[in-house]
């Protein structure tokens, strides 16, 4: 089983490289946003936790987060691995994913870290705003705000994994299939 963790700032190419990254492995993909939009639409106990966090703002609690992953992992047990994107973003999110994992006797191969420059970061997201129609890629202020939000709360998450000698820095610039083949370089090699 291979499980991994897509890591990097808003716009350096996650959602590109989890897609090939999926078709190649055959991975589970667990997008946070995917799930929790899910467990809402279903109306499950875990969605409707959720739901009341999201009605008055607040961020869904881990716990709950941690809980939405788990039953996602119980209804793949037999697949081949997963992506993990968007988390954890923590390192306490990071602790409560490893014991989750440890529960079922399993763990994290990689964290992949997609490393591009802010200036970048800012161009890639405002060109995407203009064909997503998302207005977080349509102003260069937010855009840099969220890149700044990422490089001091969800960066330092790095270290984490680096103390287990899980973390692979991938050079984020250049073409789609030259990061690609980067990102299958370190796989293979695990």
């Amino acid at each position: 089983m291979l499980n991994i963790v897509l890591f990097g700032p808003p716009g350096a190419g996650k959602g590109t490289q989890s897609e090939m990254l999926i078709e190649k492995y055959n991975l589970i993909h667990l997008s946070t946003g995917d799930i929790l939009r899910k467990e809402l639409a279903n109306e499950t106990d875990l969605g409707i936790e959720a739901k009341k966090y999201m009605d008055q703002g607040l961020l869904v609690p881990d716990e709950v987060v941690i809980g939405m992953i788990g039953t996602q992992l119980e209804n793949h047990i037999d697949s081949e691995g997963f992506i993990f994107d968007g988390f954890p973003r923590t390192t306490e999110q990071a602790i409560a994913l490893d014991n989750l994992l440890k529960e079922k006797n399993m763990f994290i191969d990689a964290m992949i870290s997609l490393q591009v420059e802010d200036k970048e970061l800012i161009r890639r997201l405002l060109e995407r705003g203009k064909d997503s129609g998302r207005a977080d890629d349509q102003s260069e202020e937010i855009i840099s705000n969220r890149i700044k939000e990422y490089n001091l709360k969800t960066a330092p998450l790095k270290a984490f994994y680096d103390k287990q000698n899980k973390l692979f820095e991938v050079n984020g610039l250049g073409s789609i299939d030259y990061i690609k083949n980067n990102i299958h370089s370190v796989i293979d090699n695990l």
